[in-house]
């Protein structure tokens, strides 16, 4: 069970390592783009986006090792409620994202562009 644990750890730091690094490089190419186009619209657009990526890829992998840490220890009542707490939460901040990244629901069907 210490390995599984330690498995759940993992993914919970590599989707924290997932959002910082996103947001190193979505700073970066913004500021790339802004010195090549010098629309801060589109910029700050496009910064938004692939932000909103890396923070929805990182939430999936946080969410993976808190279920993971919830198997590996002893599963009590309240443990399963935390959990069902944090992925609440998580699903509803993904969704958020996706919803304000894309302008449509996930399930939604069809592009941003005929919007």
């Amino acid at each position: 069970m210490q390995h599984i644990a330690l498995v759940g750890r993992f993914l919970e730091v590599l989707g924290i390592g997932i959002v910082l690094l996103g947001a190193l490089y979505s700073t970066f190419a913004a500021i790339r783009n802004w010195k090549k186009q010098k629309i801060s619209s589109v910029v700050f657009n496009t910064y938004r986006e692939q932000f909103g990526k890396s923070i929805l890829l990182g939430l999936e992998f946080m969410v993976g090792g808190d279920i993971i840490n919830t198997v590996a220890t002893i599963p009590t009542l309240e443990n399963v409620a935390v959990l069902g707490a944090i992925v609440l939460i998580r699903t509803f901040l993904s969704f958020t994202l996706e919803v304000e990244m894309t302008g449509r629901w996930p399930w939604g069907k069809g592009n941003r562009d005929k919007l």
